[in-house]
């Protein structure tokens, strides 16, 4: 299994920005499955949620729907969904204290094909502005069949990200 992840695109945030995108003139579109790794990510504002949105080309891809299972030491497991939304919501309420990170993994489907649907997997862990390490495990999907060459990270209400390396993968066979 050995060089399977081949390197097509990496994003380090070094300073203040409002978005990351992964992809778009760098997309290379030979693969069946992509893989996003997202780490050391940071908010600049405590208490805000990330967000993800598709593209093909400069044209965002709605409506989506999503669902998670959220695993809190808090109050345990929880399920947590949107349905018909105009962007992906994960990491809810990220914070923006030193040790307040977050990291993912992303696998990518049918991004290339137009007449599907495209769909993502996604596992996190994040600490929250509260100091409470969360987990979220699921999946989405954009319900518009069309192929996506862009996948773009933001914080709602136009936060900035102060940190944070993104990486996006083709799988080999």
């Amino acid at each position: 299994m050995a060089g399977s992840l081949i390197k097509i695109d990496e994003e380090i945030v070094t300073s203040a920005v409002a978005t990351v995108e992964l992809g778009g003139a760098n997309w290379d579109s030979s693969y069946d499955v992509y893989m996003v790794k997202m780490n050391n990510v940071q908010c600049a504002t405590d208490n805000k949620d990330m967000r993800i949105q598709l593209k093909n080309g400069a044209t965002v891809l709605t409506p989506y729907d999503r669902a998670s299972k959220d695993f809190r030491p808090d109050i345990g497991f929880t399920d947590n969904s949107s349905n018909n939304a105009t962007r992906f919501d994960i990491n809810n309420a990220t914070g923006n204290g030193t040790n307040e990170t977050g990291q993912a993994i992303f696998y990518l489907f049918n991004f290339n094909n137009a007449s599907e649907y495209s769909f993502i997997t996604y596992e996190t862990n994040y600490i929250t502005y509260t100091n409470l390490m969360i987990g979220q495990q699921g999946s989405g999907v954009v319900k518009q069949a069309s192929a996506c060459d862009t996948i773009v990270f933001y914080w709602e209400s136009a936060a900035n990200f102060t940190s944070a390396t993104y990486t996006l993968y083709g799988l080999a066979k």
